[in-house]
């Protein structure tokens, strides 16, 4: 990606931190420079009202008289050690299994993020979905609001059905069938 430019421009970087709450987080391009303001409004374009800490971030950005700017996301990637943590619900599963399961569309039912997890219900089932922030931070995700629409791989784990998978709905793609695809 081009470094930041007086126009726009597409640049990549790492989440310094994000703040839902606040509604805004800052940006560090790998070229260097101030960091960006990435507005939660720019966030939900893209599908996702937060994104975590340190996740790779491609943006493009634009100069203003407050500075830098994220105009539109392109692709958030999660944070490197969000990849190697492991939850032990998870554990020992075959990565294989987990992708095999279908993503299927639900709505957040609750999350608090400072209990670290929350439950989705999975359209057309009354059954609660539990959702570990760890299993967030993998995605690249860090908060989820009630009613926030999601896909999720569930699988049964030694509690009940729980997410292994979680993406934010507008960035899955749907195949020909309307069949939800990562």
């Amino acid at each position: 990606m081009s470094e930041v430019s007086s126009n726009s421009s597409a640049i990549s970087g790492v989440v310094k931190w994000f703040d839902p709450a606040k509604g805004f987080g800052f940006v560090v391009s790998d070229a260097g420079g101030p960091d960006i303001l990435l507005h939660v409004n720019v966030l939900r374009n893209y599908g996702q009202s937060s994104v975590a800490d340190g996740a790779r971030i491609d943006l493009t950005v634009q100069k203003t008289e407050r500075g830098v700017q994220a105009t539109q996301v392109h692709a958030v990637h999660p944070p490197a050690a969000a990849q190697a943590m492991a939850l032990s619900d998870i554990v020992g599963i075959d990565p294989a299994l987990v992708a095999a399961a279908p993503l299927e569309p639900a709505r957040v039912k609750w999350f608090d993020k400072s209990k670290g997890f929350g439950f989705a219900n999975v359209f057309g089932k009354s059954d609660d979905i539990f959702l570990h922030i760890e299993v967030l931070r993998q995605s690249g995700l860090s908060d989820l609001q009630p009613g926030e629409a999601l896909a999720l791989r569930v699988i049964n784990g030694e509690r009940g059905q729980m997410a292994a998978e979680v993406h934010a709905w507008e960035t899955v793609r749907l195949d020909s069938s309307g069949t939800a695809q990562s």
